[in-house]
């Protein structure tokens, strides 16, 4: 018999720009009494709701019950940039893929099938081109360093034979307004998602199929016989099998623990604007140096707000002060205003920070930990779709439902051991803002 106690629940910091401007149109659920089902998901987030449309499409005929902490879109999945990219990031520099060629091919084809299972949820709950638009990425460089990373990236692509086109400092000026950068790389491949109508869009369309209790935290997992329960504050879920899309928390659940870094990243959206320098109506931009800052515009109703995402820290508490979110929206202020000038007048509406999870050598926490209990966590830095993939594979992994991409998928080893506390936190921290500092202007 398990028997485990979650002691620590998610704690969100600041409010998300993207929950504050999206819309719910489907009732709040709180667990009340006790449930049984066939399939038990802890977590609402991209793994969590990704693993309930494949069970709904692999078990139709199965009881599929959803526990969430908090309310869906309020937490990181509401949170994160909204960028679903198909290439890793910067191939030649091993930010997000430190493997062989053959190896970045293959992971390639998982975060496009990773896609294409989004973009197929997306069509069936009428998402529209604003929550899920197949618009490709720019990678966009602001020093001469972020122009070599840029060079030295698009040889990478090269080699694989993946399609991409350079844009120089007069199409970076057309397409955003500002005189900022030096030159792009434009890839096809990715799809920007408003990640809080997302989540909520994909929520929607899942309640005809899918029990879905927020405001549900798990305090409690235990398994008795063949059964696992999940205690809440007012009632309990058994089922003989559970997914966990829960990402860092996992280690909150006992498992991974020691092996899982919790990095907290930053974002400030703009209040509306109109009839500002700032290029067309839409565009995305993540940094050459993936250290730098994510600036994305969004528009709509006459109105546009711009969205700067910059600053990573490591925090094994789980959660980060108002003074802290105070003091990094004060550096995106200045980051902002040297790319726009003209927008010196617009304030900051919402600033927020966001979790995600990485491990030490890039690898998921994935795979049937306990009998009948299977987690789908740990993102490395992706999580739009490396959790998608993880919450289809689980699935899978927990149907017997056998590919080849859950063959390869599920032959990773386990996360490694990260040093004692306060080492790592030492460390990592040291080690994130040297990278930081080194990023210059493209931050």
């Amino acid at each position: 018999m398990s028997d485990l106690v979650v002691k620590r629940l998610p704690a969100e910091s600041g409010v998300s720009g993207w929950e504050a401007i999206s819309k719910r149109d489907f009732p709040v659920r709180t667990l009340n009494g006790d449930v049984s089902a066939d399939w038990l998901i802890i977590g609402g987030g991209f793994a969590g709701l990704s693993a309930a449309r494949r069970l709904a499409q692999l078990r139709p005929g199965d009881k599929i019950v959803l526990m969430e902490a908090g309310e869906i879109a309020k937490g990181p999945a509401g949170r994160n940039s909204g960028y679903m990219i198909d290439v890793p990031h910067n191939l030649s520099s091993g930010e997000y893929s430190v493997a062989s060629e053959a190896e970045t091919r293959a992971e390639i084809a998982q975060n496009r099938l990773a896609i294409s299972f989004a973009a197929n949820a997306a069509a069936d709950y009428d998402m529209s081109a604003r929550t899920f638009d197949p618009s490709g990425k720019i990678n966009a460089a602001a020093t001469e360093r972020g122009m070599t990373l840029n060079t030295n990236y698009g040889r990478s692509l090269k080699s694989i034979g993946e399609e991409h086109r350079f844009l120089d400092a007069d199409e970076m000026r057309e397409l955003t307004g500002s005189s900022y950068y030096l030159g792009g790389l434009y890839t096809p491949g990715a799809v920007m998602i408003q990640p809080a109508d997302y989540i909520r869009g994909f929520a929607a369309g899942l309640v005809a199929k899918v029990d879905m209790f927020e405001h549900s935290p798990v305090l409690k997992l235990e398994r008795v016989g063949g059964t696992w329960r999940a205690h809440s504050r007012r009632g309990s879920v058994s089922a003989p099998k559970v997914i966990l899309g829960v990402n860092g928390h996992i280690d909150d659940f006992g498992y991974f623990r020691g092996r899982l870094m919790h990095i907290f990243t930053y974002a400030s959206m703009t209040s509306r604007f109109s009839a500002k320098a700032t290029g067309r109506d839409r565009w995305a931009l993540l940094p050459a140096d993936p250290m730098g800052a994510t600036v994305r515009k969004v528009s709509g109703d006459g109105y546009s707000r711009i969205v700067i995402r910059t600053r990573f820290t490591y925090d094994w508490p789980v959660q980060v002060s108002e003074k802290r979110l105070a003091g990094i929206a004060a550096e995106q202020r200045a980051s902002l205003d040297a790319r726009f000038p003209d927008l010196k007048d617009v304030p900051f509406e919402y600033v927020w920070a966001g979790r995600l999870c990485l491990s030490r050598n890039h690898v998921p926490a994935f795979g049937e930990i306990e009998e009948g209990l299977y987690s789908a966590c740990c993102e490395n830095g992706l999580g739009t779709v490396k959790s998608t993939l993880a919450g289809v594979m689980a699935a899978d992994l927990a149907t017997g439902t056998r590919s080849d991409t859950l063959d390869k998928f599920a032959d990773q080893p386990q996360p490694a051991r990260l040093p004692p506390e306060p080492f790592a936190w030492l460390g990592i921290n040291a080690t994130i803002r040297w990278q930081e500092l080194r990023a210059g202007r493209e931050g």
